[in-house]
Protein backbone atom coordinates (compact mmCIF):
# COMPACT_ATOMS: atom_id res chain seq x y z
CA UNK A 1 0.00 0.00 0.00
CA UNK A 2 1.08 3.57 -0.90
CA UNK A 3 0.16 6.44 1.33
CA UNK A 4 0.15 9.62 -0.59
CA UNK A 5 1.30 12.82 1.77
CA UNK A 6 -0.90 16.01 1.52
CA UNK A 7 -0.08 19.00 2.06
CA UNK A 8 -1.92 22.30 3.12
CA UNK A 9 -1.23 25.04 0.38
CA UNK A 10 0.07 28.26 1.90
CA UNK A 11 -2.61 30.67 2.65
CA UNK A 12 -1.74 34.86 2.90
CA UNK A 13 -3.52 35.40 6.38
CA UNK A 14 -3.26 39.15 5.15
CA UNK A 15 -4.96 38.74 2.03
CA UNK A 16 -8.30 41.04 2.83
CA UNK A 17 -6.01 43.36 5.45
CA UNK A 18 -4.22 44.67 2.44
CA UNK A 19 -7.51 46.32 1.56
CA UNK A 20 -6.64 48.73 4.55
CA UNK A 21 -4.67 50.88 2.46
CA UNK A 22 -6.84 51.84 -0.91
CA UNK A 23 -9.37 52.56 2.31
CA UNK A 24 -7.49 55.37 3.45
CA UNK A 25 -8.94 57.79 0.77
CA UNK A 26 -12.24 56.20 1.31
CA UNK A 27 -11.71 57.27 4.67
CA UNK A 28 -10.62 60.91 3.32
CA UNK A 29 -14.12 61.39 1.75
CA UNK A 30 -16.04 60.39 5.30
CA UNK A 31 -13.75 63.36 6.59
CA UNK A 32 -15.19 65.76 4.32
CA UNK A 33 -18.92 64.05 4.30
CA UNK A 34 -18.77 64.48 8.01
CA UNK A 35 -17.30 68.18 7.83
CA UNK A 36 -20.18 68.68 5.19
CA UNK A 37 -22.68 67.33 7.28
CA UNK A 38 -22.20 69.05 10.56
CA UNK A 39 -19.71 71.70 10.50
CA UNK A 40 -17.52 70.43 12.98
CA UNK A 41 -14.17 71.79 12.77
CA UNK A 42 -11.86 69.30 14.08
CA UNK A 43 -13.31 66.53 11.95
CA UNK A 44 -11.42 68.36 8.70
CA UNK A 45 -8.44 67.32 11.23
CA UNK A 46 -9.22 63.53 10.60
CA UNK A 47 -6.27 63.30 8.05
CA UNK A 48 -3.76 64.16 10.59
CA UNK A 49 -5.83 62.20 13.79
CA UNK A 50 -5.56 59.27 11.37
CA UNK A 51 -1.76 59.35 10.50
CA UNK A 52 -0.16 60.60 13.41
CA UNK A 53 -2.31 59.29 16.28
CA UNK A 54 -5.18 56.10 15.77
CA UNK A 55 -2.53 54.41 13.09
CA UNK A 56 0.27 54.76 15.72
CA UNK A 57 -1.69 53.56 18.47
CA UNK A 58 -2.98 50.54 16.84
CA UNK A 59 0.53 49.51 16.14
CA UNK A 60 0.99 49.68 19.67
CA UNK A 61 -1.91 47.46 20.66
CA UNK A 62 -1.69 44.86 17.41
CA UNK A 63 1.91 44.58 17.41
CA UNK A 64 4.09 43.13 14.77
CA UNK A 65 4.66 40.41 12.77
CA UNK A 66 7.95 38.82 11.40
CA UNK A 67 7.03 35.95 9.88
CA UNK A 68 7.92 35.29 5.66
CA UNK A 69 6.08 33.57 3.08
CA UNK A 70 7.38 30.41 2.42
CA UNK A 71 9.64 30.73 -0.95
CA UNK A 72 7.33 28.22 -2.80
CA UNK A 73 4.71 30.66 -2.30
CA UNK A 74 6.39 33.04 -3.76
CA UNK A 75 5.01 32.64 -7.49
CA UNK A 76 1.51 32.37 -6.91
CA UNK A 77 1.53 35.80 -4.86
CA UNK A 78 3.44 37.68 -7.84
CA UNK A 79 0.79 36.20 -9.89
CA UNK A 80 -2.21 36.81 -8.21
CA UNK A 81 -3.82 39.78 -10.18
CA UNK A 82 -5.99 40.66 -6.79
CA UNK A 83 -3.33 42.35 -5.15
CA UNK A 84 -2.52 44.61 -8.35
CA UNK A 85 -6.65 45.43 -7.96
CA UNK A 86 -5.51 46.21 -4.42
CA UNK A 87 -3.04 48.96 -5.74
CA UNK A 88 -5.44 50.03 -8.49
CA UNK A 89 -8.36 50.43 -5.83
CA UNK A 90 -6.64 53.51 -4.05
CA UNK A 91 -6.37 55.74 -7.50
CA UNK A 92 -10.11 56.81 -7.85
CA UNK A 93 -11.22 57.77 -4.59
CA UNK A 94 -8.03 59.89 -4.22
CA UNK A 95 -8.97 62.17 -7.22
CA UNK A 96 -12.09 62.27 -6.26
CA UNK A 97 -11.34 63.71 -2.52
CA UNK A 98 -8.68 65.99 -4.13
CA UNK A 99 -11.43 67.62 -6.14
CA UNK A 100 -13.88 67.38 -3.34
CA UNK A 101 -11.04 69.48 -0.58
CA UNK A 102 -10.81 71.85 -3.63
CA UNK A 103 -14.35 72.50 -4.04
CA UNK A 104 -14.92 72.79 -0.14
CA UNK A 105 -11.59 75.39 -0.22
CA UNK A 106 -13.41 77.78 -2.56
CA UNK A 107 -17.44 77.25 -1.77
CA UNK A 108 -17.03 77.41 2.03
CA UNK A 109 -15.79 80.61 4.24
CA UNK A 110 -13.12 78.15 6.49
CA UNK A 111 -11.35 79.13 9.20
CA UNK A 112 -7.34 79.37 8.85
CA UNK A 113 -7.82 76.50 11.43
CA UNK A 114 -10.12 74.79 8.98
CA UNK A 115 -8.20 75.43 6.12
CA UNK A 116 -5.03 74.08 7.47
CA UNK A 117 -6.70 70.89 8.83
CA UNK A 118 -8.14 70.02 5.03
CA UNK A 119 -5.01 70.90 3.48
CA UNK A 120 -3.05 68.27 6.25
CA UNK A 121 -6.23 65.53 5.45
CA UNK A 122 -6.33 66.19 1.99
CA UNK A 123 -2.77 66.12 1.52
CA UNK A 124 -1.70 63.37 3.83
CA UNK A 125 -3.81 61.05 1.39
CA UNK A 126 -1.64 62.30 -1.19
CA UNK A 127 1.20 61.32 0.38
CA UNK A 128 0.19 58.36 1.17
CA UNK A 129 -0.77 57.87 -2.19
CA UNK A 130 3.25 58.35 -3.85
CA UNK A 131 3.76 54.86 -2.27
CA UNK A 132 1.10 53.52 -4.29
CA UNK A 133 2.81 54.59 -6.84
CA UNK A 134 5.90 53.37 -5.49
CA UNK A 135 4.60 50.15 -5.79
CA UNK A 136 3.23 50.47 -9.10
CA UNK A 137 6.15 52.40 -10.21
CA UNK A 138 8.76 49.38 -10.27
CA UNK A 139 6.24 46.74 -12.12
CA UNK A 140 7.47 45.64 -15.77
CA UNK A 141 4.27 46.53 -17.45
CA UNK A 142 3.92 49.34 -19.14
CA UNK A 143 0.21 50.30 -18.17
CA UNK A 144 1.04 50.21 -14.44
CA UNK A 145 4.30 52.81 -14.80
CA UNK A 146 2.07 54.76 -16.35
CA UNK A 147 -0.94 54.93 -13.87
CA UNK A 148 2.50 55.46 -11.25
CA UNK A 149 2.69 58.95 -13.31
CA UNK A 150 -0.88 59.28 -13.06
CA UNK A 151 -1.51 58.94 -9.18
CA UNK A 152 1.61 61.60 -8.78
CA UNK A 153 -0.46 63.87 -10.85
CA UNK A 154 -2.46 65.28 -7.35
CA UNK A 155 0.66 65.70 -5.32
CA UNK A 156 2.53 67.28 -8.46
CA UNK A 157 5.62 65.02 -7.71
CA UNK A 158 5.79 63.40 -11.31
CA UNK A 159 9.87 63.64 -10.88
CA UNK A 160 9.20 60.68 -8.01
CA UNK A 161 8.62 57.81 -10.75
CA UNK A 162 12.26 58.74 -12.63
CA UNK A 163 14.27 59.43 -9.86
CA UNK A 164 13.04 56.83 -7.00
CA UNK A 165 13.49 54.01 -9.56
CA UNK A 166 16.84 54.86 -11.78
CA UNK A 167 18.23 57.44 -8.79
CA UNK A 168 17.51 56.21 -5.56
CA UNK A 169 17.90 52.62 -6.18
CA UNK A 170 21.12 52.71 -7.41
CA UNK A 171 22.77 55.60 -5.21
CA UNK A 172 20.51 54.70 -1.63
CA UNK A 173 22.82 54.89 1.72
CA UNK A 174 25.77 56.68 -0.44
CA UNK A 175 26.20 60.31 0.05
CA UNK A 176 25.20 61.13 -3.67
CA UNK A 177 21.61 59.93 -2.56
CA UNK A 178 19.39 63.30 -1.75
CA UNK A 179 16.39 60.84 -0.56
CA UNK A 180 19.49 59.14 2.39
CA UNK A 181 19.44 61.31 5.22
CA UNK A 182 22.84 61.43 7.30
CA UNK A 183 23.95 61.07 10.75
CA UNK A 184 23.25 64.43 12.55
CA UNK A 185 21.30 65.80 9.67
CA UNK A 186 17.92 67.29 11.05
CA UNK A 187 14.57 66.70 8.43
CA UNK A 188 14.43 70.21 8.24
CA UNK A 189 17.52 70.79 6.82
CA UNK A 190 17.08 67.04 4.88
CA UNK A 191 13.96 68.42 3.37
CA UNK A 192 15.10 70.98 0.83
CA UNK A 193 18.01 68.87 0.06
CA UNK A 194 16.11 65.78 -1.22
CA UNK A 195 13.36 67.89 -2.43
CA UNK A 196 15.89 70.53 -4.87
CA UNK A 197 18.08 67.25 -4.94
CA UNK A 198 15.67 64.69 -6.36
CA UNK A 199 14.08 67.57 -9.09
CA UNK A 200 17.82 67.81 -10.62
CA UNK A 201 18.51 63.97 -9.93
CA UNK A 202 15.37 63.10 -12.23
CA UNK A 203 16.25 65.70 -14.94
CA UNK A 204 19.70 64.44 -14.60
CA UNK A 205 18.77 60.88 -15.37
CA UNK A 206 15.87 61.62 -17.98
CA UNK A 207 18.29 63.78 -19.96
CA UNK A 208 20.90 61.15 -20.42
CA UNK A 209 18.57 58.71 -20.97
CA UNK A 210 17.19 60.87 -24.03
CA UNK A 211 20.61 61.63 -24.57
CA UNK A 212 21.21 57.82 -25.92
CA UNK A 213 18.45 58.11 -28.14
CA UNK A 214 19.10 61.15 -29.82
CA UNK A 215 16.60 63.25 -28.43
CA UNK A 216 16.74 66.19 -26.29
CA UNK A 217 16.16 66.72 -22.62
CA UNK A 218 12.69 68.86 -23.39
CA UNK A 219 11.57 66.27 -25.73
CA UNK A 220 7.95 64.56 -24.99
CA UNK A 221 9.37 61.56 -24.17
CA UNK A 222 10.72 62.66 -20.48
CA UNK A 223 8.83 60.93 -17.70
CA UNK A 224 9.78 64.18 -16.24
CA UNK A 225 7.60 66.47 -18.37
CA UNK A 226 4.66 63.79 -18.83
CA UNK A 227 4.09 63.23 -15.05
CA UNK A 228 4.43 66.94 -14.71
CA UNK A 229 2.09 67.51 -17.45
CA UNK A 230 -0.92 65.73 -15.87
CA UNK A 231 -0.49 67.86 -12.84
CA UNK A 232 -0.89 70.98 -14.60
CA UNK A 233 -3.97 69.55 -16.32
CA UNK A 234 -5.50 68.17 -13.32
CA UNK A 235 -5.21 71.50 -11.36
CA UNK A 236 -5.55 73.78 -14.27
CA UNK A 237 -8.88 71.98 -14.56
CA UNK A 238 -9.76 71.92 -11.42
CA UNK A 239 -8.80 75.98 -11.26
CA UNK A 240 -10.42 76.72 -14.56
CA UNK A 241 -13.80 75.21 -13.06
CA UNK A 242 -13.41 76.14 -9.38
CA UNK A 243 -11.65 79.18 -10.11
CA UNK A 244 -8.78 80.75 -8.57
CA UNK A 245 -9.41 80.07 -4.86
CA UNK A 246 -8.97 76.49 -5.71
CA UNK A 247 -5.19 76.70 -6.40
CA UNK A 248 -3.45 77.86 -3.20
CA UNK A 249 -5.78 74.47 -1.91
CA UNK A 250 -4.01 72.35 -4.58
CA UNK A 251 -0.51 73.41 -4.11
CA UNK A 252 -0.23 73.75 -0.38
CA UNK A 253 -1.99 70.23 -0.10
CA UNK A 254 0.87 68.92 -2.94
CA UNK A 255 3.43 70.24 -0.71
CA UNK A 256 2.82 69.05 2.49
CA UNK A 257 1.87 65.22 1.09
CA UNK A 258 5.45 65.69 -0.64
CA UNK A 259 7.08 66.49 2.86
CA UNK A 260 5.26 63.66 4.34
CA UNK A 261 6.83 61.18 1.69
CA UNK A 262 10.10 62.89 2.48
CA UNK A 263 10.00 62.16 6.43
CA UNK A 264 9.44 58.70 5.62
CA UNK A 265 12.77 58.47 3.31
CA UNK A 266 14.63 60.36 5.73
CA UNK A 267 13.74 57.35 8.70
CA UNK A 268 14.28 54.39 6.42
CA UNK A 269 18.20 54.85 5.37
CA UNK A 270 19.30 57.71 8.73
CA UNK A 271 22.97 57.43 8.63
CA UNK A 272 23.27 54.05 6.95
CA UNK A 273 26.41 53.53 4.59
CA UNK A 274 27.12 50.88 1.84
CA UNK A 275 30.92 50.70 2.00
CA UNK A 276 32.99 50.73 -0.60
CA UNK A 277 34.55 47.05 -1.85
CA UNK A 278 38.22 46.97 -3.40
CA UNK A 279 37.26 47.61 -6.88
CA UNK A 280 36.31 51.66 -5.12
CA UNK A 281 32.42 50.94 -6.48
CA UNK A 282 29.79 50.82 -3.12
CA UNK A 283 29.06 47.37 -2.22
CA UNK A 284 25.43 46.15 -3.54
CA UNK A 285 22.64 47.26 -1.37
CA UNK A 286 22.21 44.83 1.38
CA UNK A 287 19.45 44.44 3.92
CA UNK A 288 21.61 46.48 6.70
CA UNK A 289 21.29 49.28 4.61
CA UNK A 290 17.23 50.22 5.61
CA UNK A 291 15.34 50.41 8.62
CA UNK A 292 12.88 48.53 9.15
CA UNK A 293 9.72 47.41 10.99
CA UNK A 294 7.34 44.97 11.32
CA UNK A 295 4.65 46.95 13.24
CA UNK A 296 1.30 45.24 11.27
CA UNK A 297 -0.77 48.29 11.07
CA UNK A 298 1.61 50.48 9.22
CA UNK A 299 2.48 47.59 6.58
CA UNK A 300 -0.69 47.06 5.64
CA UNK A 301 -1.75 50.55 5.16
CA UNK A 302 1.54 51.02 3.18
CA UNK A 303 2.04 48.03 1.44
CA UNK A 304 4.49 46.76 3.74
CA UNK A 305 6.67 49.65 3.06
CA UNK A 306 8.70 48.81 6.40
CA UNK A 307 9.95 45.74 4.67
CA UNK A 308 12.61 48.31 2.66
CA UNK A 309 15.26 46.17 3.35
CA UNK A 310 14.04 43.26 0.83
CA UNK A 311 12.46 46.04 -1.51
CA UNK A 312 15.87 47.66 -1.95
CA UNK A 313 17.12 43.98 -2.46
CA UNK A 314 14.95 42.89 -4.93
CA UNK A 315 12.72 45.80 -6.24
CA UNK A 316 10.91 44.23 -8.74
CA UNK A 317 9.36 41.80 -6.09
CA UNK A 318 5.89 42.80 -5.03
CA UNK A 319 4.54 43.88 -1.41
CA UNK A 320 3.07 40.81 -0.62
CA UNK A 321 6.14 39.00 -1.21
CA UNK A 322 8.84 41.03 0.63
CA UNK A 323 10.19 39.49 3.94
CA UNK A 324 11.52 40.04 6.94
CA UNK A 325 15.67 39.62 7.41
CA UNK A 326 17.08 39.38 10.62
CA UNK A 327 20.01 41.04 10.32
CA UNK A 328 18.15 44.44 9.09
CA UNK A 329 18.28 47.01 11.68
CA UNK A 330 15.07 47.45 13.18
CA UNK A 331 13.60 51.11 14.58
CA UNK A 332 11.90 51.06 17.80
CA UNK A 333 8.54 51.35 16.36
CA UNK A 334 6.36 51.58 13.38
CA UNK A 335 7.29 54.39 10.52
CA UNK A 336 4.15 56.13 11.86
CA UNK A 337 5.25 56.06 14.99
CA UNK A 338 8.48 57.69 14.22
CA UNK A 339 6.81 60.96 11.88
CA UNK A 340 6.69 63.10 15.00
CA UNK A 341 10.17 61.87 16.77
CA UNK A 342 11.58 63.07 12.91
CA UNK A 343 10.43 66.31 13.47
CA UNK A 344 11.23 66.94 16.51
CA UNK A 345 15.58 66.83 16.08
CA UNK A 346 16.74 66.26 19.58
CA UNK A 347 14.40 63.49 20.03
CA UNK A 348 15.34 61.68 16.88
CA UNK A 349 18.76 62.17 17.98
CA UNK A 350 18.40 60.48 20.94
CA UNK A 351 16.70 57.75 19.72
CA UNK A 352 18.29 57.21 16.49
CA UNK A 353 21.90 57.86 16.99
CA UNK A 354 22.62 55.40 19.78
CA UNK A 355 20.75 52.74 17.61
CA UNK A 356 22.75 53.97 14.09
CA UNK A 357 26.20 53.17 16.41
CA UNK A 358 24.55 49.57 18.08
CA UNK A 359 24.83 48.89 14.11
CA UNK A 360 27.89 49.76 13.39
CA UNK A 361 29.37 47.88 16.30
CA UNK A 362 30.38 51.35 18.12
CA UNK A 363 32.53 52.37 15.39
CA UNK A 364 30.69 55.48 13.63
CA UNK A 365 33.28 56.31 10.83
CA UNK A 366 31.43 53.44 9.05
CA UNK A 367 27.96 55.33 9.38
CA UNK A 368 26.99 58.05 6.74
CA UNK A 369 27.47 61.27 8.79
CA UNK A 370 26.87 65.24 7.75
CA UNK A 371 30.25 66.45 6.94
CA UNK A 372 29.67 69.40 9.70
CA UNK A 373 28.80 66.88 12.15
CA UNK A 374 31.81 64.75 11.50
CA UNK A 375 34.14 65.44 13.77
CA UNK A 376 31.77 66.21 16.55
CA UNK A 377 30.40 62.37 16.18
CA UNK A 378 33.33 60.87 15.72
CA UNK A 379 34.64 62.25 19.19
CA UNK A 380 31.00 61.92 20.85
CA UNK A 381 30.72 58.89 23.36
CA UNK A 382 28.51 57.31 20.78
CA UNK A 383 32.03 56.48 18.91
CA UNK A 384 34.61 54.57 21.99
CA UNK A 385 33.81 51.18 20.99
CA UNK A 386 36.29 50.30 18.13
CA UNK A 387 36.03 46.87 16.16
CA UNK A 388 39.08 45.01 16.69
CA UNK A 389 38.23 43.10 13.21
CA UNK A 390 36.46 45.19 10.93
CA UNK A 391 33.44 43.40 9.23
CA UNK A 392 34.85 41.52 5.47
CA UNK A 393 33.16 43.43 3.02
CA UNK A 394 30.06 41.73 1.11
CA UNK A 395 31.66 40.30 -1.92
CA UNK A 396 30.82 41.88 -5.14
CA UNK A 397 29.95 39.16 -7.69
CA UNK A 398 32.38 39.49 -11.02
CA UNK A 399 30.36 39.99 -13.86
CA UNK A 400 30.40 39.93 -17.61
CA UNK A 401 33.94 42.00 -18.31
CA UNK A 402 33.39 44.65 -19.98
CA UNK A 403 36.31 44.02 -22.37
CA UNK A 404 34.15 41.03 -23.70
CA UNK A 405 33.83 40.63 -27.00
CA UNK A 406 31.12 39.88 -28.35
CA UNK A 407 28.95 39.07 -32.09
CA UNK A 408 25.62 40.93 -31.59
CA UNK A 409 23.82 38.34 -30.62
CA UNK A 410 25.06 37.69 -26.97
CA UNK A 411 23.14 37.90 -23.97
CA UNK A 412 23.72 39.34 -20.16
CA UNK A 413 21.48 38.92 -17.50
CA UNK A 414 20.96 41.13 -13.94
CA UNK A 415 21.93 38.87 -11.15
CA UNK A 416 19.45 40.78 -9.37
CA UNK A 417 16.35 40.44 -10.99
CA UNK A 418 16.96 38.33 -13.80
CA UNK A 419 16.70 41.19 -16.62
CA UNK A 420 17.88 40.38 -19.58
CA UNK A 421 20.19 42.53 -22.04
CA UNK A 422 19.72 41.13 -25.71
CA UNK A 423 22.24 42.72 -28.33
CA UNK A 424 20.37 41.57 -31.04
CA UNK A 425 16.96 43.37 -29.56
CA UNK A 426 19.30 46.08 -27.33
CA UNK A 427 17.10 48.03 -25.15
CA UNK A 428 15.43 51.24 -27.43
CA UNK A 429 13.74 52.94 -24.26
CA UNK A 430 17.24 53.81 -22.52
CA UNK A 431 18.51 54.71 -26.16
CA UNK A 432 20.39 51.50 -27.45
CA UNK A 433 18.63 50.67 -30.53
CA UNK A 434 18.72 46.93 -31.28
CA UNK A 435 22.61 45.81 -32.55
CA UNK A 436 24.16 47.58 -29.79
CA UNK A 437 27.52 45.77 -28.58
CA UNK A 438 27.70 45.31 -24.78
CA UNK A 439 31.46 46.57 -24.96
CA UNK A 440 29.37 50.36 -26.04
CA UNK A 441 27.02 50.82 -23.41
CA UNK A 442 28.92 52.27 -20.03
CA UNK A 443 29.79 50.40 -16.77
CA UNK A 444 27.55 52.64 -14.69
CA UNK A 445 24.45 51.75 -16.90
CA UNK A 446 21.98 50.23 -14.21
CA UNK A 447 19.33 47.44 -15.17
CA UNK A 448 16.29 49.17 -16.26
CA UNK A 449 14.07 46.78 -14.11
CA UNK A 450 15.34 47.18 -10.79
CA UNK A 451 18.44 49.62 -11.09
CA UNK A 452 19.89 48.05 -7.58
CA UNK A 453 22.98 46.50 -10.39
CA UNK A 454 25.39 48.07 -12.95
CA UNK A 455 26.49 46.57 -16.32
CA UNK A 456 29.43 45.06 -14.36
CA UNK A 457 27.13 43.30 -12.18
CA UNK A 458 25.69 41.44 -15.39
CA UNK A 459 26.33 37.86 -15.95
CA UNK A 460 27.05 36.48 -19.93
CA UNK A 461 24.46 33.95 -20.86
Amino acid sequence: MTTATLTTPWVDSKRYLWLLSPLLPVLGLLILGLYELTGVSIALWGGPILVYGLIPLMDRIIGSDASNPPESAVAQLESDSYYRYVVYAYIPSQFVLTIWGAWIAVHHDLSVFEFIGMVCSVGAINGIAINTAHELSHKRDGFGRWMAKVTLAPVAYGHFYAEHVRGHHKNVATPDDPASSKMGETFWAFLPRTMIGSVLSAWKIEGERLNRLGKGVWSLDNDNLQAWAMTVVFFGAITAVLGWGALPFLLLQAFYGAALLEVINYIEHYGLLRQKGPDGRFVRCMPEHSWNSNHIVTNLVLYQLQRHSDHHAHPTRSFQALRHFEESPQLPAGYASMLIPAYIPALWFRQMDPLVAKHYKGDLSKANILPSKREQILNSALNRARLENPAQMSPIPEGAPAHLQTDGHARFKCSDCGYIYDESKGCAKEGFPAGTLWTKIPDNWPCPDCAVREKVDFVAL
